[in-house]
């Protein structure tokens, strides 16, 4: 897998997790303060879409992630 790859499911995975943990409609509902994580992972992803900088792709490729082509 690529490092994008890698992000992407990071993201995927975390803003599900959290609307799972902060939407009272759920079953497993804690609490609505992790909506706010839910925002937090979107704005990192809207500010890498922007500046083209991402620092959990940096992590993964110090990790041994290999850059996309």
């Amino acid at each position: 897998m690529t490092s994008w790859q890698l992000v992407r499911l990071f993201a995927g995975f975390f803003i599900l997790l959290s609307l799972l943990l902060g939407a009272p409609a759920s079953p497993w509902f804690t609490s609505q303060w992790w909506l706010a994580f839910t925002v937090f992972v979107g704005l990192n992803i809207l500010q890498s879409g922007v500046t083209r900088w991402c620092l959990l792709e940096r992590i993964m490729r110090r990790l041994g992630a290999r850059q996309a082509d």
